[in-house]
Formats: structure tokens, sequence, C-alpha cells
């Protein structure tokens, strides 16, 4: 292993939450309406697809682009409430003090990701940044971790994935990585049985585990 590429929201920063509050809210004040379980399978998608999808289906008047704007918007606006996931911070220690090529892959916009990673100080630690705003086909598509890879100069078997949701998992598994699922219970019930080992706390993957992982 060479590299581990990070998911951002459910596992650097526990946002879903804050997500799903933001959405939903903003899909009623437009007169749609989904379930819980409904909207878990947009969890790792990108706001584009998750937009365009409610558009069509609540025909709303809004453009895709001005509902992505009012959503991102909001989210920014309340970062401060957000806490990095239990452990985050000393999994990011561990992986970059033996020299591992340490990257961030992320459905969410690019002003999203930047903000987090300043607001938290983890500039110094990552070295390459992406967001769903730089790929032309949103996870469960391999492109986002294939440019990752890409740009890091380390070929997609050396790489490790780290998500939470279940289009980020069948996502890295097509890019021909290895891939960690971490169940974090405030992304909701997302499959992860196709990662090749599924934790429910970031304490779990240890450099002996992910060592394992590449044997």
């Amino acid at each position: 292993m060479k590299a581990v590429i990070f998911d951002m929201d459910g596992v650097i920063v526990d946002s879903e939450p804050l997500h799903r509050q933001l959405e939903i809210g903003l899909l009623e004040e437009l007169g749609g309406h989904i379930t819980s379980q409904e909207y878990e399978k947009f969890i790792g998608t990108t706001d584009h697809f998750m937009w365009s999808t409610f558009k069509e289906q609540f025909d709303i008047s809004l453009s895709v682009e001005e509902m992505v704007d009012i959503k991102k918007e909001r989210f920014l606006k309340n970062i401060h409430k957000l806490k990095l996931v239990d452990h985050f911070k000393e999994l990011l220690l561990n992986l970059y003090n033996k020299d591992y090529l340490l990257g961030l892959a992320s459905s969410n916009n690019r002003k999203a990701v930047n903000r987090i990673v300043e607001e938290f100080n983890l500039g110094k630690y990552l070295h390459f940044l992406i967001s769903g705003e730089e790929v032309s086909k949103g996870k469960p598509d391999p492109e986002i971790f294939l440019i990752a890879a890409k740009k890091m100069g380390v070929h997609p078997s050396q790489c490790l994935v780290i998500e939470d949701a279940t289009h980020g998992v069948r996502a890295a598994k097509a890019a021909g990585m290895k891939c960690i699922g971490f169940q974090n219970p405030n992304s909701g019930n997302q499959d992860l049985s196709e990662a090749h080992l599924v934790v429910d706390s970031l304490k779990y993957i240890t450099l002996q585990a992910v060592k394992q992982l590449f044997k």
C-alpha cells in the first residue's frame, strides 16, 4: 500500500445529520417529501445527481443549479457545528507519520471540501483533494478515485479507500482499490458488505489491519 484516500462526509467529519436536515428541509420547502429510507439512497452521491432526481420527481420549478447553490450556502453557514469523526485524527496522524500518501475524494462540492480542510487544519496532511464538482460521473462510478490515484502517482491497486456509504464502497471496488467500510450510525443503513473490511469505529483501522489487506 502506498496511498490512503478518505471520503469526507461521515468519515472525516460527522456531517451526514446536517446534510440530511438541510436537504430534506429544502426539499419540503419546495413541495417535495421523501422518507428517511429513501433519502439514504442518495448518501455518497453528488449534489447534482440528487437534486436532478428531486426536480424531476417533484416537478420543482427551481433549476438544479439554484437548489444546489441554496443547499451549499446553508451547509457552509453551519460548518462550525461539525466535529471530526471519533478517532479520525489519530488514524490520520498514524498514516501520515508512516509517510503514506493521503488524499480526500468527496462527492461534496469544492467550497465545502476546502472549508472542512481549513476548519480542521487538515491541509498539511492531505496530498490531494477532489470534489464531486470535478468529475463527470459521481460514485458509484470509480472516476473520482481513479483521478485521485493518478494525481498522486499511485497505481489503484496500491490504494486503500475508507468509505461510509454503499456508493463509495462500490466506486472503490470498481476502481480496483482495497476498501474499508466504516459503519457510521449517522450515515444511515448503508450496505458495506462489498468492502474488504468493515469496522464500526475508526479506532479499529490499525496499521497492522491495513497491511493485512494487501498481503
